[in-house]
C-alpha cells in the first residue's frame, strides 16, 4: 500500500473519479477472456494499482504495488508497441517468460 505522502496517490483520486472506468474494465474482461483487469501507474521504477476489477482472486487493490521488473510492462516501455499473447505455451518469445510463469496466466 502506498505511503500516505506518496505522490501517486493523487492518481489514484483521479482515477477513481473517472465513473467510466469499471465499465471500461469489464468491457476489456468481457474482450479478452481475462479474470483480472486493471488501470496502472506505471513508471519506471513503479507499477501502482489505480483501478481493478477481479474475477479470479488476484488481489490487487488501489494503491497496491507490484515490482515493476516482475511484468510486461518494461517490454511494452522499451517498445512503445502493443503486446499481444494468444497463447504463452506456442509464444516464441513467451514461453519461458518469468512474467506469465509468476502471475500464471495462458494469453
Amino acid at each position: 500500500m502506498l505511503a500516505p505522502d506518496d505522490p501517486h496517490r493523487l492518481d489514484i483520486r483521479q482515477i477513481s473519479r473517472i465513473r467510466e472506468v469499471p465499465v471500461i474494465l469489464d468491457a476489456c474482461r468481457a474482450a479478452t477472456g481475462m479474470g483480472f483487469t486493471a488501470v496502472a501507474r506505471v513508471t519506471e521504477d513503479r507499477w501502482i494499482t489505480c483501478a481493478s476489477l477481479d474475477h479470479v482472486s488476484f488481489g490487487l487493490l488501489p494503491g497496491d504495488e507490484l515490482e515493476v521488473r516482475s511484468t510486461i510492462c518494461q517490454e511494452v516501455r522499451t517498445c512503445r508497441d502493443a503486446i499481444t499473447i494468444p497463447d504463452v505455451d506456442a509464444s516464441e518469445v513467451y514461453k519461458d517468460h518469468d512474467t506469465p510463469r509468476r502471475y500464471g496466466f495462458k494469453s
